[in-house]
């Protein structure tokens, strides 16, 4: 009787592994296929300070007004990539412009390189953990916290509703990829989770 148990309990706990394992699998393709079509933007603040938190937001305001231009009409990640990659210069100065003008004598670095993210919410949309191309940002020892939202499609200029997250990403996300960020199947929060997991036992084994 108590090797018949041991049994159930065995066959159940596989079948669980089982179900785990496709649903992390599924999230991780979800991920990758997403991480694909999006450019997303990354200030890393100079320390915890209030007035390095301060700037932080400044910066951005000033990256985002001086490299929302070169976006204009890209069809993809990989052209807003190319749009934005012979700027990446001035999109530091106007960045450091801020900063001279704050009084901050710390420097500015402005790179695009693949940054791994934890799950991240950004008023009504939320992205999943993964690797993701980003429009880096950091400001002096880049040891405070950090801002992030997508530069491409432009889901990070004003307000975001779930009714601007289908207008902006309209045309570059599939229908069920904004209906995953933007909650709206009700289940996006438990994914999410699930890849999170999957993605740290998957870097476990990696490493």
């Amino acid at each position: 009787m108590y090797t018949h148990r041991l049994y159930r309990w065995e066959a159940a706990l596989l079948m669980a592994f089982a179900i785990l394992l496709t649903i992390g699998m599924w999230a991780s393709v979800t991920q990758s296929a997403l991480a694909d079509e999006v450019l997303r933007l990354h200030v890393v603040a100079n320390s915890d300070s209030d007035a390095d938190q301060a700037v932080k937001l400044q910066v951005r305001d000033a990256i985002l007004s001086a490299a929302t231009p070169y976006l204009d009409g890209v069809q993809g990640q990989a052209e807003a990539q190319q749009a934005l990659e012979p700027h990446l210069n001035e999109l530091a100065q106007a960045g450091a412009q801020v900063l001279s003008e704050a009084g901050m004598d710390y420097p500015i670095t402005v790179s695009i390189q693949d940054v791994w993210f934890p799950t991240r919410e950004y008023t009504d949309f939320a992205l999943p953990a993964g690797t993701y191309r980003s429009l880096q940002v950091i400001l002096g020892d880049g040891v405070g916290h950090n801002w992030w939202c997508v530069v491409y499609p432009p889901l990070c200029v004003g307000s975001v509703s779930e009714e601007s997250v289908e207008t902006s990403a309209s045309g570059v996300l599939s229908e069920d990829q904004i209906s995953l960020i933007s909650g709206q199947d009700g289940e996006y929060v438990l994914r999410f989770k699930v890849l999170e997991w999957w993605d740290s036992l998957v870097q476990k084994f990696q490493g």
